[in-house]
């Protein structure tokens, strides 16, 4: 399959949309498969907020031999987002201009941040344009910024599950999540698993965002009527723990910022302007019970990109269900890549 997950150094300074900079740092990344003789044969996916930069991993039913992006046909290629601990730059990492661990002195990325950083990497892939660019949630808000930033460059965009700026909502589950670790008394050592208890507690909140009330109603009933430990409440325990095993509160805390900080029309243009200048050939995929990005925010992208078709997939998973209904999902992108 020819995987390869490497680290590129960014060179130079990046400015920052909140005013800061930072210079020379790393960027994990993942490439599958090889770049054809036309180098028209690119798939640029974005992962979600916890994920890493191997899709193999974490969307194996879509990225692998024999699957919808296959690698014999395609060269695919996805970064670790800046902020995130599987490889690129994040809290934990040295600061070059001290010496030291950033700690709380991050300096967050917004979305459009982290594709100017990628824009790099690209160049020096010598890829020249991307057949398709395809992310979920905040893997979809780069996307968005980066066929913002740059209307010509992917031929086929798919965004699913998010939005053009990031909703009060949105925020405020983000927020909650970030007091949770704020709560937890080690939050403020300057120590790797800082706030860990904290991570636990936020994730379970997460979940709730992430999913239904019929997915509990479907996965969480006790069937035995229990007046105490409860399969939900069981269920949010496991899914903290678990997280906390992979992942720690640093780049949680910090990319739930990144999260909230989406928003595609921040300047002096509008983000129905900004989207209305993308050329590419659109397709918006929305859940139909989705809370945390809701479908109202997909119309919107679909009604301001010029062109963009808007197709529902209809779940009971909630949010995550960009990740989980891969058939309907592989039904409705073979329709739609298979016009070029």
């Amino acid at each position: 399959m020819n995987k390869q997950i490497q680290t590129y150094h960014y060179k130079g300074i990046l400015q920052l949309e909140s005013r800061k900079s930072i210079r020379d740092f790393p960027l994990a990344y993942t490439t599958i498969g090889n770049l054809n003789d036309k180098k028209d044969n690119v798939i640029w996916i974005f992962h979600a907020m916890t994920a890493n930069s191997d899709p193999t991993d974490w969307w194996g039913v879509m990225v692998g031999e024999n699957k919808f992006f296959d690698p014999k046909a395609y060269f695919i290629v996805c970064v670790n987002m800046p902020g995130s601990c599987y490889g690129s730059v994040n809290p934990l990492s040295i600061n070059p201009d001290t010496g030291e661990v950033y700690f709380h002195d991050f300096p967050f990325f917004t979305p459009l941040d982290m594709v100017r950083a990628y824009e790099q990497l690209r160049i020096s892939l010598g890829i020249q344009s991307i057949l398709v660019g395809i992310g979920g949630s905040m893997g979809g808000q780069q996307l968005i910024a980066w066929a913002c930033e740059q209307p010509t460059l992917f031929k086929f965009i798919v965004p699913i599950a998010t939005n053009a700026f990031h909703s009060p909502w949105g925020k405020a589950f983000n927020a909650s999540q970030r007091m949770c670790i704020e709560a937890d008394s080690t939050w403020k050592e300057n120590t790797p698993n800082a706030g860990i208890e904290g991570l636990k507690v936020a994730r379970s909140i997460a979940l709730i965002s992430y999913r239904h009330y019929d997915t509990y109603e479907k996965t969480q009933q006790d069937i035995d009527k229990a007046i105490d430990n409860t399969r939900s409440e069981s269920y949010q325990k496991y899914q903290g723990e678990k997280l906390a095993k992979r992942f720690n509160a640093w780049s949680y805390y910090m990319l739930t910022k990144s999260m909230d900080s989406h928003h595609v029309g921040r300047g002096l243009v509008e983000a129905e302007e900004k989207l209305g200048g993308i050329q590419s050939k659109t397709l918006v995929i929305a859940i139909s019970s989705d809370l945390l990005y809701p479908v109202v925010e997909q119309e919107f992208l679909a009604k301001h990109i010029p062109g963009a078709q808007l197709k529902i997939i209809d779940s009971f998973y909630g949010h995550d269900g960009f990740l989980l209904e891969d058939k309907k999902l592989t039904t409705i992108l073979k329709e739609f890549i298979t016009t070029k």
